[in-house]
């Protein structure tokens, strides 16, 4: 659905696109000596010059994406900001005529704001997905596939080759665009149930929790009983080594026990090994000692 502005807001934007277009292009010449003043010498006027010469591309870019149902106003301030970034970057040197090189600013930051406003969900995290974004309904209308029905197997096939993605991704594009954005509280038919209702809680159950409380107090205990059969060095070794955040190198190690940096590694691995031995020897399944990343 296309966003309408309030007839104040409408006025507002009229005005400037007029201002813009009646604001004259620069020659070549003058847009250098314009982006040189600015980036040599920090000229705010002729920055503010440079802008408002192509601010009329800012309003011609918008146009193209007003079909995404967007404020045509905050699309034009989101160009102006691409605007002004072209500007602190662009280079005279290189001989690339400033609008050109604006442009690419422009379109960027009109799509970065489509895609954080299209939708709630954020859309295109990716390249491919960005490049779906923008270019699958113009890909459809190309190769005859009607909009709002599914695209068929030879259709998606298509498009994946002409951008150069995956099918899945296409697919997956494909559904996203053609689904509005619901809510978790809109009722489910005529009940008094809400979708969320029917979300499935991912958290653990109250009896597991007290379960792997349990579990891990009795972990640490056996290595409390554990760490306690291992001589000074070797246990401090094993907590500077693994028990804290920051664990020592070897080198440190080393110099602080007076041996090389081999030989400490040789008593951390024995130290290991005599640890595992002796939780195993606390229990009949030692799988249960193993805990499982969340």
């Amino acid at each position: 659905m296309a966003y309408i502005d309030d007839p104040t807001t409408q006025k507002a934007n009229l005005s400037f696109i007029k201002a813009s277009m009646r604001t004259p292009l620069l020659s070549r010449d003058r847009e250098f000596e314009l982006a040189r003043r600015w980036r040599e010498g920090g000229d705010t006027a002729a920055l503010h010059e440079l802008v408002r010469a192509y601010a009329r591309l800012v309003i011609a870019t918008a146009g193209r994406f007003r079909s995404y149902g967007l404020p045509i106003g905050d699309l034009v301030q989101e160009g102006s900001v691409g605007l002004m970034q072209a500007a602190a970057r662009f280079e005279p040197e290189r001989d690339v005529r400033f609008s050109t090189y604006a442009a690419w600013w422009i379109r960027s930051a009109m799509q970065d704001y489509v895609l954080r406003n299209w939708s709630i969900v954020r859309t295109g995290t990716t390249a491919a997905q960005k490049s779906l974004f923008f270019n699958l309904r113009r890909l459809r209308a190309r190769i005859d596939e009607m909009s709002g029905t599914p695209l068929s197997e030879a259709g998606r096939r298509k498009i994946a080759i002409a951008l150069k993605v995956d099918v899945a991704e296409v697919e997956s594009m494909d559904m996203r665009l053609g689904a509005a954005d619901q809510s978790l509280n809109a009722p489910l038919g005529t009940g008094e149930e809400d979708w969320q209702d029917f979300l499935a809680d991912g958290r653990p159950s109250p009896e597991d929790v007290v379960i792997g409380l349990h579990d891990g107090a009795t972990r640490s205990r056996w290595l409390s009983e554990a760490l306690g059969e291992l001589n000074p060095r070797e246990r401090r070794i094993i907590n500077d080594r693994r028990l804290r955040e920051v664990g020592a190198t070897l080198e440190e190690l080393g110099r602080a026990l007076g041996v090389s940096k081999e030989r400490v590694r040789q008593l951390e691995h024995r130290a290991m090994l005599k640890l595992r031995q002796s939780m195993c020897r606390r229990t009949d399944r030692p799988a249960d000692l193993l805990v499982e990343a969340g």
